[in-house]
């Protein structure tokens, strides 16, 4: 089981968020925020630590990681071990939040870059009905198996992408190319686009807060 970080905003969560960070960083990267959504329900917000790998590109340095990137271009040479590996963390993580008490239907996964790459190819085939997914940053790895793997019991979830257009790490189209796929597949995909490098923005924080009130079902606003 990984290593979380956790931060409620109440007292007896109702919904859960399970936030994953990116390349290189920790559980705390994105604990801030937790504090700057302000949402006005009770969530349990998880963010979970990557174990520590030798990672490819990075000259075999070791560092927090999801799967290895052996390519600057990250669509290529996928590591298929390592990200079915994170899949399966993901989803203990899941099962664990259920355990708690937290309906399968309130619970969201997030994630930035790295994270984001995960949090979209375990959602696509996760057997539980999730509220949403949030992917900043990011693209969708192992496309090719998708059509057979992806579960009927996500095919309508809400999905929430963002990009910036001045990102020098994960291309804007290779973002763009990702969310286009899941709508030609007929997922719903709310996609943003940001002046901004790779990184998260104010604007885009706004956005991902109405898009939480949403699918969470809390009060409008």
């Amino acid at each position: 089981m990984l290593t979380t970080i956790e931060h409620c905003t109440g007292q007896s969560p109702t919904t859960s968020i399970i936030w994953l960070h990116g390349l290189g960083a920790d559980g705390n990267d994105f604990l801030p925020i937790a504090h700057e959504l302000a949402l006005p329900i009770n969530v349990r917000f998880i963010f979970p630590n990557a174990p520590s790998m030798p990672v490819s590109i990075n000259g075999g340095h070791v560092m927090p990681a999801w799967y290895d990137i052996s390519s600057p271009d990250i669509t290529n040479a996928q590591d298929e071990t390592g990200i079915r590996r994170s899949q399966g963390m993901i989803e203990e993580l899941i099962a664990l939040e259920i355990k708690r008490g937290i309906p399968a239907k309130s619970i969201v996964l997030a994630g930035f870059s790295q994270g984001g790459a995960v949090v979209l190819h375990t959602g696509m085939r996760c057997e539980q009905t999730l509220g949403g997914i949030i992917a900043l940053s990011t693209y969708l790895p192992l496309q090719s198996p998708l059509n057979n793997e992806r579960s009927s019991t996500n095919a309508n979830i809400p999905i929430f992408m963002a990009h910036g257009t001045q990102d020098s790490i994960v291309p804007i189209e290779t973002g763009r190319a990702s969310a286009r796929l899941l709508e030609a597949r007929g997922y719903s995909v709310d996609w943003r686009e940001y002046a901004m490098p790779h990184t998260v923005c104010n604007e885009e924080i706004d956005a991902i807060r109405k898009f939480l009130l949403k699918v969470l079902q809390g009060p409008a606003q």
